[in-house]
């Protein structure tokens, strides 16, 4: 067995997302498996480099990792030969400046979403790494959710028919932060430090709905900011200048349309944080996280309208749940997978800036279909 060990530059891994997804669970347990089975008896193993502001932060989280490498020098950590790839998890307007440096640098990029600011950027940042020649990605985690992998496998089986439509619910309540903390950042909530609602999750939703159902071909969007006060983490209020809640309909190349739901002020009564609820010519199916309930055309009730009499009939008895029938690991992990295999075989990476590109694409005709209220049509960008 021969064994490599591959340097990475984690730039971010001080917050929330960036340790315990990425750090923790993805490269440390990389790690902790063995490292990465290219097969052929060859194996590679990951060695993280730190990098960020805090240089208290860093120290400690290396000490809890026993890791070795920490610096708050970015161009020094990408100028190491050793280092060939650089990871991204900072706050967004941070994002396009780090990328560019890494790239120019001669490293393989992998990040966080959204890709950047503006639609602008994120192709200038396509267009740079592939004349840079270098390996390129982004992440699209909920595409490895369970609940998700399983739609998927209903899809590929030709369960539905033809898909009609898609809709989705997705969020939750985050507490304002004055009598309760928030769950969030308080980042997330200033349109000027790259917060909203509209900009984070339609990234998710151009990506989820492009490779299971089809392209995003047009928006009509409302964002709004419900909440127009909340407290920060040091107990300051702070005016919320960034979206909480955006309401979207997409159309989607083959004809579906989907309806999806986005939002920090919505207490939750489902099963799941997100669902997605399918509807075919032959079938149904709603999925969240991890699982995914079904009903076939055969087995779908006659419900009658009747408000004069009261509703008996239980519907969610109708439903047959999706078995598992394989293990599902973390989504994050299993994507860091799959890059570092690009990396070190050549391979194209399927999730890469350009489709990060159309997620970016898709936040801005969102907020621009709000502000201009009209339907905002998605041209296909070529690099």
């Amino acid at each position: 067995m021969t064994t490599r060990t591959l340097g990475v530059v984690m730039n971010g891994v001080t917050g929330r997302m960036g340790y315990r997804q990425h750090l923790v669970r993805s490269v440390l347990a990389i790690n902790e498996q063995g490292g990465i089975d290219l097969g052929g008896g060859e194996r590679v193993l990951l060695e993280p480099v730190l990098v960020g502001r805090s240089e208290y932060k860093l120290r400690e989280l290396c000490e809890r990792h026993n890791l070795k490498n920490w610096t708050t020098d970015l161009a020094g950590a990408l100028r190491d030969p050793d280092n060939a790839l650089y990871f991204d998890a900072q706050v967004t307007p941070a994002r396009v400046g780090a990328i560019t440096q890494a790239i120019e640098a001669g490293k393989h990029v992998y990040t966080e979403k959204p890709l950047a600011e503006t639609l602008e950027e994120a192709v200038a940042l396509a267009r740079l790494a592939e004349s840079a020649g270098v390996r390129n990605g982004v992440v699209q985690d909920k595409l490895f959710l369970p609940g998700l992998l399983k739609l998927k496998r209903l899809l590929d089986g030709g369960f539905f028919g033809r898909v009609l439509s898609v809709r989705g619910e997705f969020g939750y309540w985050v507490f304002e932060g004055d009598w309760q903390p928030a769950q969030r950042p308080s980042w997330n909530y200033r349109v000027e430090d790259g917060g909203g609602i509209a900009l984070d999750m339609f990234c998710h939703w151009s990506y989820v709905l492009e490779n299971l159902f089809g392209r995003v071909e047009a928006v009509t969007a409302r964002v709004v900011t419900h909440i127009p006060e909340r407290v920060d983490e040091a107990g300051r209020a702070y005016e919320a200048t960034a979206d909480d809640a955006a309401y979207g309909i997409f159309e989607l190349s083959g004809g579906a349309i989907a309806q999806i739901n986005s939002s920090w002020c919505v207490r939750v009564n489902r099963d799941e944080l997100v669902e997605f609820q399918v509807d075919g010519t032959h079938g149904s199916a709603v999925a969240g996280l991890r699982g995914c309930r079904i009903q076939h055309r055969g087995t779908t009730p006659m419900p009658v309208w009747n408000p004069d009499l009261p509703v008996t009939h239980s519907f969610r008895d109708d439903w047959q749940e999706v078995p598992d029938n394989e293990s599902f690991g973390n989504g994050f992990k299993t994507q860091w997978e799959m890059f570092i295999r690009a990396v070190v075989e050549g391979t194209p990476f399927p999730h890469d800036f350009l489709a990060g590109a159309r997620g970016v694409q898709l936040a801005e005709s969102g907020l621009r279909s709000s502000a201009e209220g009209r339907r905002v049509e998605l041209p296909e960008i070529t690099l």
